[in-house]
């Protein structure tokens, strides 16, 4: 049984703030959590929440996640990105070329994240925050599908993408070359089994797809702290 996809996670060194920035361009609701994480909850049918975790370390280097964000109109992509600039954000260069239509910004921690431009057709089947876009392998898309029973949209030239059955946000992975990892990532995500199911059964599933266990001081604490197959932090909550 697949788990579910439940948080996109942000390291950030002023989680409130960095919450509140993304509330304003997402329009979602910043909640109370009773474990000193910020979180922001959607009320626009995304499936999953976005929380923020306090940290002391320095961002390694260009984040291998992160958000595109979708536009309706060349109208609304001007206003996403004046928002968000509005709201603390900042133009950065990643490469992109100067014909390209979307929008490369950072948040105010210098977490990169693209809005797209209008009638981008990959992304005209899903929610504003079109897709989790990753760097990573052919690989670790299908170690996604089955991590999340997601299946795949995409699977060329080995770039791969998933969505959910219900739809909403895809994922993305652009294939090689990949950026070496150089830090624990700044972005990550949180899983967890069917109300029904089991934490450490879900633990072995995910071992016999690829991912490992893996150590990042975390003590002993309720959820288990993996790795997929490209070396990318993830955890597996209990069940929910």
């Amino acid at each position: 049984m697949a788990s579910h996809l439940i948080a996109v996670c942000f390291d950030a060194h002023d989680p409130l703030r960095l919450a509140t920035f993304w509330a304003g361009v997402l329009a979602w609701e910043i909640v109370d959590d009773p474990d000193d994480v910020v979180t922001l909850e959607p009320n626009d049918g995304t499936a999953y929440r976005i929380d923020f975790a306090q940290t002391q370390e320095q961002k390694p280097g260009q984040n291998q996640m992160h958000f595109d964000l979708t536009s309706t109109s060349p109208e609304e992509q001007q206003q996403t990105v004046a928002r968000a600039l509005e709201l603390g954000a900042q133009h950065i260069d990643v490469g992109q070329r100067p014909e390209e239509g979307h929008v490369v910004l950072a948040d105010p921690e210098g977490n990169e994240f693209c809005v797209i431009e209008a009638g981008n057709n990959f992304l005209a089947d899903t929610a504003f925050i079109g897709a989790i876009n990753c760097d990573g392998t052919q690989e670790v898309g299908y170690f996604w599908s089955e991590a999340l029973g997601w299946p795949l949209v995409w699977d060329q030239d080995e770039e791969t993408a998933i969505q959910s059955p219900a739809g909403g946000s895809k994922m993305s992975w652009s294939g090689p070359p990949v950026s070496p990892k150089t830090g624990k990532n700044r972005l990550h995500l949180d899983i967890a089994p069917p109300a029904d199911g089991d934490q450490q059964a879900e633990v072995d599933r995910l071992v016999s797809l690829g991912a490992a266990h893996i150590d990042i001081g975390q003590g002993d604490v309720s959820w288990v702290v993996m790795a997929d197959p490209d070396g990318n932090e993830f955890c597996v909550l209990t069940p929910r």
